[in-house]
């Protein structure tokens, strides 16, 4: 089952599952549940795992015990709860939030050397699209 940008949806619980699978490569529901290190029911990580499999984001392999890997990438993932955050808390204008995150944390040289270098290529793109139409 492949799933669209607009139906990755993840709880919470399912977005710690995916990020012990992006750490480990592959995982049985056991080593799932050990790498947790929290108290967590091991039938609530096989439920949370199959979930994940019927989203299409974890493949499951067909050995037993059957071992679990994420389908998606966690920059896939990221993205589009960045651009869901971006949609839900500022009305899909990115200036508001990117100004509230600059104000409210200290940045290093190198993170805003980073932010100035895409900007650059912002307004480079920009350039490229108006010359184009």
């Amino acid at each position: 089952m492949g799933t669209s940008k607009k139906s990755i949806k993840l709880s919470p619980g399912e977005m710690e599952i995916m990020s012990e699978l992006w750490q480990h490569g592959s995982l049985t529901i056991a080593e799932t549940h050990q790498s947790l290190g929290r108290p967590i029911g091991y039938t609530t990580v096989q439920t949370r795992l199959n979930r994940l499999v019927d989203k299409g984001l974890v493949k499951r392999s067909a050995e037993r015990p059957a071992r679990y890997s994420a389908a998606v990438s966690a920059a896939s993932i990221g993205a589009h709860h960045l651009d869901d955050l971006v949609q839900r808390v500022a009305g899909g204008k990115v200036v508001p939030l990117v100004a509230h995150l600059i104000q409210q944390r200290a940045l290093s040289a190198h993170e805003l050397q980073e932010l100035k270098e895409i900007v650059r290529r912002a307004e480079k793109q920009n350039k490229t699209r108006k010359a184009s139409s």
